[in-house]
């Protein structure tokens, strides 16, 4: 009986590519509401209806982010602010980046520019490589309004708010998210925009 050879496998590993700007629209993250966690985007829902009701403005920059994305900004931003040698990046199998461009000065530049374009150089935090973005749990958002914000609790209570900022800093208004399971950013400053199911 002949014995028929199996057909080889052919694997292509793509080449390694270096760090800089043509990664940043890659794994890309979104700003809908909708790709949240099912109950923590039910009480983001009720807060964000609840601050428009009073006249606030609420604009979304970030909800879900694939960890391939987070894992870039972790590491473009150590790079970016020379707290990791670019050789000392930890690499991932499923992503071929290069951070090392043989030069110091050439792989900080181009891991600074993609921190640029993420916006993240401005935070007094590591962007972490598991976060409750990467878990569908947490959402980048702006806040504001003028003159006195009256909000309605989740109890149905209404709360007047005539302390500053008129932002999203207000410690009044962290109250009352935290009725609503919507929690703000426990580091305070370190990470303006950042609201989660648990303040991480």
């Amino acid at each position: 009986m002949a014995r028929s050879e199996a057909t080889p496998v052919v694997v292509t590993i793509p080449e390694p590519e270096l760090s800089g700007m043509a990664w940043v629209e890659r794994y890309p993250a979104s700003a809908s509401i909708s790709e949240l966690e099912p109950t923590f985007q039910a009480n983001v829902r009720a807060f964000v209806e609840a601050l428009k009701a009073a006249g606030a403005t609420v604009r979304v920059a970030s909800t879900y982010r694939p960890e391939k994305r987070a894992y870039l900004f972790h590491w473009s931003y150590l790079i970016a602010k020379k707290k990791v040698k670019p050789n000392k990046a930890v690499l991932r199998p499923d992503i071929h980046i290069l951070w090392d461009h043989g030069n110091d000065e050439k792989s900080i530049s181009a891991a600074r520019a993609m921190a640029q374009y993420f916006e993240i150089l401005h935070l007094g935090t590591i962007p972490a490589l598991r976060t409750r973005h990467t878990m569908r749990q947490a959402i980048d958002m702006s806040i504001t309004w003028s003159g006195d914000l009256i909000i309605t609790n989740n109890d149905s209570s209404i709360i007047t708010i005539k302390a500053t900022p008129r932002t999203g800093m207000n410690k009044e208004l962290h109250a009352v998210g935290a009725t609503y399971n919507v929690v703000k950013f426990k580091l305070g400053s370190k990470d303006k925009p950042h609201w989660s199911v648990d303040g991480r």
